[in-house]
């Protein structure tokens, strides 16, 4: 969502996330939001205050209703926060609290400049997914997987370096320089890694988790889910 162009003063209702909090002179804090239509900046004045009443709805890993008042400048401002949702269970489990905070450090950086909802869509199906339970690994994977698709860098799934359509009879390594599988004779990658990871890119996280046998070929999907982000 473009901040800067030209614009009377327009006031939005919108669902949202907070990415990031910056706090900011005294009591106020900036926050980066991700909604459905992009990621926004605004700020929250006062927010920090004992008393405030924006304060219940600003909080990290917690869906909220906005309210926010947008201007020519950069930052908009906000009006009221609603919480509709907070995960709160994920602050008492370190791991996937880690692994939460890092997806929205990611999503901050990647939807600087676009108004994709994927980005959104990503946020509320991982916390969701982690604050029922899900695994973190499996959860981790679904988000590089889709996180690569959103941002144009996709695995290609269909067709090998050479651009023969990938066979179910043949074994596959991935090829970083080309995103795309080399055919191997005893290559890491099979009809079943390749249907999971085709899998995750088209269908919602809930759906993945309930596949019969997923976690023992997660292992090769996550790998290759990090070399391809560059995580590892």
């Amino acid at each position: 969502m473009n901040m800067s162009r030209n614009m009377q003063v327009e006031y939005i209702k919108t669902l949202g996330y907070v990415l990031k909090r910056v706090n900011y002179g005294e009591a106020d804090r900036i926050l980066n939001i991700i909604t459905p239509k992009g990621k926004l900046s605004a700020i929250a004045r006062g927010v920090r205050k004992d008393k405030s009443k924006l304060a219940g709805g600003v909080e990290l890993f917690s869906l909220t209703e906005f309210n926010i008042r947008l201007g020519r400048g950069e930052l908009g401002l906000v009006t009221g926060a609603k919480m509709i949702k907070f995960y709160g269970n994920l602050l008492k489990d370190f791991p996937k609290m880690e692994l939460a905070a890092s997806i929205l450090k990611k999503i901050n950086v990647l939807a600087e400049h676009s108004d994709s909802s994927e980005y959104f869509e990503i946020v509320d199906q991982s916390l969701e997914g982690l604050s029922k339970g899900l695994e973190n690994d499996l959860v981790e994977a679904w988000v590089l997987i889709n996180l690569l698709k959103t941002s144009g860098e996709e695995i290609n799934l269909y067709r090998d370096v050479d651009g023969k359509k990938l066979s179910a009879d043949k074994s596959y390594n991935y090829d970083v320089v080309e995103r795309a599988m080399i055919e191997a004779v005893s290559g890491d990658f099979k009809a079943e890694e390749i249907k999971l990871l085709r899998l995750m890119m088209l269908t919602r996280l809930e759906v993945v988790a309930r596949v019969k046998g997923v976690l023992q070929i997660l292992p090769k999907v996550l790998w290759l889910a990090r070399i391809a982000s560059g995580a590892v």
